[in-house]
């Protein structure tokens, strides 16, 4: 299956990065390379830098990319080694930074990639290939107890308790290897009439798997402040989110390094020596428009927030 993805917010991200044409790039999930072929042929002696642990999107990418290979460096990692692959290409800071979350079209609609709750697979998941755990062994060897956790807290099920119960129930039978036979567990924890008109219900328990098992939220958190450290001054991040957990710690660590000050309100001068490292563009996070829902119904969810790093010697007003 040839690597297809399209692109989220693509106009909004491109015109939020402020492309210079001598600037440095890193698109940390390079996926098709949509965003990257925007950002790349608006250079002429700047450079993008793309990251993806897929092998496939590495590979896609690449032929996406061949025209512009005089510019473009890609490298296939985790985006949370940045800091590491920039040091390694003799980067000390980059004009943009951008991050498409979420899993990609491609890796939904492969079906051995065992991503989708659409079709009977492999129960797989696994964003990076390389790595042998895959959710199988989530399913099947995680407790009833962490497996309660990773559905209430990754997605945030209501039936987090009951699914987990079942799916313990159904592979002391037999180990849960496919798809379809965990969606049966999960569909035997929910009353049919709380099923009717609320989605897919295997949609929160898988996004909880695919979660876990390729610990997005802890490389997200973990990666987003070397980000905005590697920025220079006039520097932006774009994040695009695709759900409340991952959008919430983007708002947070944004929040924080806008105003990084712990005195209290009452303090009529700051003390702390805590200094605003820049701003966030977005107050209210960038939406999909209708046209591009009615396009692309995977958008639907979208979210773009947007930090720029503060010019050397700017002064910035706590807010």
């Amino acid at each position: 299956m040839a690597f297809e993805h399209k692109s989220v917010l693509l106009e909004e991200t491109i015109e939020n990065l402020n492309i210079k044409p001598n600037g440095i790039y890193v698109d940390g999930t390079l996926g098709g390379a949509g965003h990257s072929y925007e950002i790349t042929r608006r250079l002429t002696s700047g450079r993008l830098i793309g990251i993806d642990q897929d092998e496939a999107a590495i590979k896609a990418a690449g032929e996406r990319l061949a025209e512009y290979k005089d510019k473009v460096t890609i490298v296939r990692n985790n985006y949370c080694d940045i800091k590491q692959i920039l040091n390694s290409l003799s980067i000390d800071q980059v004009d943009g930074i951008l991050l498409d979350l979420g899993v990609s079209s491609y890796q939904l609609d492969t079906l051995e990639r065992g991503f989708s709750y659409k079709e009977d697979a492999p129960l797989d998941m696994r964003m990076d290939t390389r790595n042998t755990f895959t959710a199988k062994d989530i399913i099947n060897n995680y407790s009833e107890m962490e497996l309660f956790r990773i559905i209430r807290d990754y997605g945030e099920d209501n039936f987090a308790k009951n699914i987990a119960k079942h799916i313990v129930r159904m592979r002391e039978e037999k180990p849960i290897e496919t798809t379809f036979e965990l969606i049966e567990a999960i569909k035997a924890a929910i009353p049919m009439k709380l099923r009717i008109n609320t989605g897919h219900p295997a949609k929160r328990t898988f996004q909880a798997i695919r979660i876990e098992l390729n610990k997005e939220l802890e490389v997200l958190k973990n990666s987003l402040q070397d980000m905005i450290e590697l920025l220079s001054p006039g520097g932006r991040l774009c994040i695009i989110t695709f759900h409340s957990l991952e959008d919430r710690i983007v708002k947070s660590c944004f929040k924080q390094n806008e105003n990084p000050c712990t005195c209290p309100p009452s303090f009529p001068v700051c003390v702390c020596g805590k200094l605003p490292k820049g701003r966030v563009i977005s107050r209210k996070p960038i939406l999909p428009t209708e046209e591009e829902i009615e396009y692309n119904k995977r958008s639907k969810s979208a979210k773009l927030r947007v930090f720029e790093k503060a010019m050397s010697g700017e002064r910035l007003i706590k807010r």
